[in-house]
């Protein structure tokens, strides 16, 4: 079996030779001549422009008392190197060259501190550049490895718990609903005030000013959202310790973190984990139970289930929230069942199966009665509950289930409500009945509802979508007014 050599960093390589020759205190003449080369060639090999035949770098290796291994390793000598190879790397892309600025030689004259401000710059510049070139496949990745953490983990964040414990308890909140009061008590024990404002910027929904210690929520609720959460959502950033997000992959793992944060406040570890091991003893668990006894909506108790569950409970699980035309728009799962998937493993923006409880709620004469119903799949045999929210933006099927194994523990367990599901094979459900394909397969041209964002890019900017201009102003106007 014959292997491939990795390839050779001549930035690397040369600075470690000058590094090696410098500390050896040999001028490039010296060392040319000890070698028998000529010193223009030593210095194209010590500014990475050429590099060196095997008997050259061990002939140079001897002469300066060290290894041929210890000239090529990967990393440069030192701090100062490192800097000049960044600076080197950033000037000769694209980017750079598109500004027409000239370049700048990291010669022995320039001080460490402007090679320093000059990379700084150079990353902030990619950073920002990379944030806005994103795309709707790189926003899947990002969501598709952020989803398999969460999996590897069980969806469950220990050290969010523990904090999330601590400032309930330092709050007052021990059982039950979380009032406004309580709400109140966490935003000061975090050291905030709360401010109801009717021009809060469309692009937001809230603001928080750091310098005065405020947080800005709009006067009505917009989008059916929970007050709290927004506010708990919030806090969390801050209780957390998130700095401004230097990716995508950064901004949505601070998301899940913060909407963590805010459930583990509405819905604390200990009583929720005693309801629920209560209920599983009684054969009874029912997310509408955990929904009514936290006073918070089907969909949060839901998340907050998925949470709980494996950890405590013993019950690997699956959820879903999927829109009345099938598109999955929030997934997890660790039960194994089969979810459509794109070739970079997103699972949302995909169709769900028509035979699943998330798209045949939608069919029921009172869809917003909880469904149950056991549905047979390639995998085995899976049991769920589903509930439609209405919202805003539509009607949303949440959707949460387990393996034929577990169900013993719910409620709905005795539903004869029965479908089978063979996706992604196309006869499932994907292919039109024959008779309808040959009347009308070549007289139909539907328009389609092409959504603008799966062809756009991701909104540019630290936070996608905020207009920063918007948000400066609001809080110059507000600083001014209080």
């Amino acid at each position: 079996m014959t292997t491939t050599a990795s390839p050779v960093d001549l930035a690397t390589l040369g600075r470690r030779v000058r590094h090696a020759r410098q500390s050896a205190g040999l001028t490039l003449a010296e060392l040319a001549a000890r070698v028998g080369r000529a010193p223009s060639l030593l210095s194209s090999i010590e500014n990475g422009r050429r590099e060196p035949r095997l008997a050259l770098l061990s002939a140079i290796a001897h002469e300066l008392g060290v290894s041929v291994t210890d000239l090529m390793k990967d990393e440069p000598p030192s701090h100062r190197a490192a800097l000049e190879i960044a600076l080197e790397q950033a000037q000769s892309r694209p980017q750079y060259a598109a500004l027409g600025l000239p370049l700048v030689r990291p010669g022995a004259k320039v001080p460490t501190e402007v090679l320093e401000s000059l990379v700084g710059l150079h990353e902030e510049l990619t950073r920002r550049a990379t944030i806005q070139a994103a795309t709707p496949e790189e926003a899947r990745r990002a969501n598709a490895a952020l989803r398999e953490e969460m999996r590897s983990r069980n969806n469950y964040f220990a050290e969010i718990e523990r904090l999330a414990s601590r400032i309930s308890a330092a709050a007052g909140h021990t059982a039950g609903p979380l009032t406004e009061r309580g709400v109140g008590a966490v935003t000061g024990h975090l050291g905030f005030t709360l401010h109801r404002v009717p021009d809060l910027p469309r692009s937001t929904r809230s603001i928080s000013d750091l310098r005065n210690r405020r947080i800005y929520l709009p006067v009505t609720d917009r989008g059916g959202h929970d007050p709290r959460t927004i506010v708990l959502q919030t806090l969390g950033h801050f209780a957390l310790g998130h700095s401004d997000p230097t990716s995508y992959a950064d901004f949505l793992r601070q998301r899940v973190e913060a909407n963590y944060f805010a459930a583990a406040l509405l819905m604390p570890e200990k009583p929720a984990v005693e309801f629920l091991k209560e209920a599983k003893a009684a054969k009874s668990l029912a997310i509408d139970d955990l929904r009514d006894i936290f006073a918070v909506s089907y969909e949060t108790a839901a998340h907050r289930f998925t949470n709980l569950a494996t950890e405590h409970l013993d019950l690997p699980v699956h959820f879903m929230r999927v829109g009345e035309d099938g598109v999955i728009y929030k997934a997890y799962e660790n039960d194994d069942v089969t979810f459509p998937t794109d070739v970079t493993g997103a699972i949302e923006g995909q169709i769900v199966c028509r035979n699943w409880a998330s798209r045949r709620v939608f069919a029921n004469p009172d869809r917003y009665a909880t469904h149950y119903q056991y549905t047979d799949m390639g995998r085995g045999t899976y049991w769920c509950t589903t509930h439609v929210e209405r919202t805003a933006d539509g009607d949303f099927a949440i959707d949460v289930g387990v393996p034929f194994a577990h169900v013993k523990w719910f409620q709905g367990r005795e539903t004869t409500v029965r479908a089978r599901s063979s996706c992604p094979d196309p006869s499932c459900c994907r292919r039109p009945p024959a008779d309808l394909a040959a009347r009308w397969g070549s007289q139909a041209w539907p328009s389609a509802r092409a959504h603008s964002h799966l062809l756009a890019a991701l909104p540019p900017g630290t936070f996608p979508g905020v207009d920063d201009t918007e948000v400066y102003q609001f809080l110059e106007r507000h600083s001014a007014a209080e």
